[in-house]
């Protein structure tokens, strides 16, 4: 498939998991993808394996003058953007009782605060037809025991799209969110242990985890023209966790 041909792409987080899975099947599809991360090693892994239709720029999505170098880089080698995936995230369970200020500030950073400048920053770059993907969660709709933080902050970047819909009113780019259930990215496999993928994978009706590719494979339909009258909307690529 073609897509996502001659289009350019911007993918926060992009080096590993969901990120990573979406940067691989965008390029499969046509595109030229930056991938944006904060760890040089994965960045360079990434992109040697994703070949010469990628770019990696290093840095966070809470730190402005990062976001600037990124579309710098962007505009210098490509003049134009056509796609944003704004996958980072960031978040770690504090039950209620325990929940500090720090805590929520390194969430609501990256998933907030990180999804609202990495979008506005794009925006001069980017022309009718444009897509912009965020990325929420199961969690953002059903909450999750001690994710009090993170849920919150999914449940932000919903209302996100709903705002900006509004506010790209005759600008022909479109915004909608990708909210994913529990997914086999490295991080979680880490995390979790083969034990804890078990407990997760029984939570929804199709007794699995997401592959990433799963994930990336919604994320170019929503990148694609295929998904053109498509904006304010929730995709949810759960497994069914969040809805029934």
């Amino acid at each position: 498939m073609t897509r996502l041909n001659g289009k350019t792409a911007v993918i926060t987080g992009g080096a590993t998991g969901i990120g990573r899975a979406a940067a691989q099947r965008f390029i499969e599809e046509g595109a030229f993808v930056f991938i944006f991360g904060r760890r040089q090693e994965a960045l360079d892994a990434a992109v040697a394996d994703l070949g010469p239709n990628a770019r990696a720029v290093k840095g966070s999505v809470s730190d402005e003058a990062d976001l600037d170098r990124l579309y710098a880089a962007v505009k210098a080698e490509r003049g134009t953007l056509d796609i944003v995936f704004a996958n980072a995230g960031a978040g770690s369970p504090l039950p209620l009782g325990e929940i500090t200020a720090e805590h929520i500030d390194d969430i609501f950073n990256t998933n907030v605060k990180g999804s609202i400048f990495t979008i506005q920053k794009a925006l001069p770059l980017m022309g009718r037809g444009g897509s912009i993907i965020l990325t929420g969660s199961s969690a953002g709709t059903t909450g999750a025991p001690a994710f009090s933080a993170y849920s919150a902050s999914k449940a932000a970047v919903r209302n996100l799209a709903r705002t900006w819909a509004e506010d790209l009113k005759g600008t022909g780019i479109r915004v909608n969110v990708l909210s994913p259930g529990p997914t086999a990215t490295e991080l979680a496999k880490e995390a979790l242990g083969e034990e804890g993928m078990k407990v997760f994978a029984s939570m929804n009706p199709l007794q699995r985890m997401a592959d990433p590719a799963e994930i990336g494979a919604v994320a170019a339909f929503l990148a694609s023209q295929d998904s053109s009258f498509m904006t304010a909307s929730e995709v949810a690529v759960d497994g069914g966790l969040a809805q029934i």
